[in-house]
């Protein structure tokens, strides 16, 4: 007979069965993680796809967001290839070659085209959107939708999307949204605040740093905000809602989303301040929105169907416009 001390059993049987309480928990918390933390998107690397057509198609798409200017700028040696206007880069506006938060990123697009653009009234294609920004921002022309460049931006736009869930919009888009004001943005305020936060970079004219030598051009260090070379007053820039939260989620350098250096007010008024500047004008703007009371409350170009001037939608403040645009659109009588 084997004699066995009660003692140790009840060790053993106390041991075994925390362990399975362990386990037991453990699988429980695992099938939490994945039901509650789903696997977490991040931008593709560019540097990691092979050198095959498909690579070099990406990357040249990339380098035609961060160098515009030196592959279909104004100034390039074949004449055929200027489609840009000025000297700018895609870059300039869309941050870190499109990939940062909040700094007009273009990562996750390419599944939300086609869509409708109340813009043209009509349903635009993915190049329909390049294009946009080519006659706009750029203030240039159209390339053609099976040109070697269009498809190296699309091919581009298309690899920051991989992997993104079908239908799922990620977070980040945009400019961001802060409060808006209840008394309309000021210029002259904002002048201050570019004489302090902005003029070192940007000049005192607002023409930015060139990066170029005498006989070479190589585009801006710092990007102009008005003058000639700027983008024209058709571009979502020069609208006051996008550059005041663009400015104030990415501006001065260095600033981010998650730190932002000026005020909510701050960033409204020099906003103000850069879109009161000169800069190209688009011919044809009153041919945008054939629904007016599609087009955004700070367009800063008429006609309007809402009873409010120009100043007003180019300052706000814009609450009372939307409250209009409810109310005509429900087909209440106008103010």
């Amino acid at each position: 007979m084997v004699y066995r001390n009660p003692f140790v059993l009840l060790c053993s049987w106390t041991m075994r069965a925390v362990a399975a309480v362990a386990i037991a928990i453990s699988a429980t918390n695992a099938g939490r993680a994945q039901t509650v933390s789903p696997p977490v998107w991040t931008v593709p690397e560019v540097g990691a796809l092979p050198d095959d057509d498909h690579g070099r198609l990406v990357r040249r798409g990339r380098d035609l967001i961060t160098a515009t200017y030196a592959h279909i700028g104004p100034q390039v040696p074949d004449s055929a290839k200027r489609f840009a206007g000025n000297n700018l880069a895609c870059s300039n506006c869309h941050l870190e070659a499109g990939t940062r938060k909040f700094g007009l990123p273009v990562f996750g697009l390419v599944e939300l085209f086609p869509q409708y653009s109340a813009r043209l009234g009509a349903e635009i294609t993915i190049e329909d959107r390049v294009n946009a920004c080519m006659s706009r921002s750029m203030n240039g022309r159209a390339l053609p939708s099976d040109s070697p460049e269009m498809r190296a931006f699309v091919a581009y736009i298309r690899f920051l999307s991989s992997g993104v869930p079908a239908g799922k919009v990620l977070s980040g888009l945009g400019a961001g949204s802060m409060p808006e004001l209840d008394r309309a943005a000021d210029p002259v305020r904002g002048k201050a605040i570019y004489a302090n936060a902005c003029l070192a970079c940007h000049n005192t004219d607002g023409s930015g740093i060139r990066r170029s030598l005498p006989t070479t051009d190589l585009g801006y260090m710092v990007p102009p905000l008005w003058g000639p070379d700027s983008f024209n007053d058709g571009a979502g820039m020069a609208r006051l809602i996008t550059a005041a939260n663009f400015v104030h989620f990415n501006m001065p350098h260095g600033t981010d989303y998650l730190n932002p250096q000026l005020t909510v007010e701050q960033a409204w008024d020099v906003a103000a301040y850069m879109i009161s500047q000169p800069r190209p004008a688009k011919a044809g703007l009153d041919k945008d929105y054939p629904d007016l009371l599609a087009k955004p409350v700070d367009a800063p170009y008429g006609p309007y169907a809402d009873g409010f001037d120009r100043e007003q939608h180019r300052y706000g403040p814009f609450s009372p416009i939307r409250a209009e645009h409810a109310k005509r659109q429900s087909g209440a009588a106008p103010k």
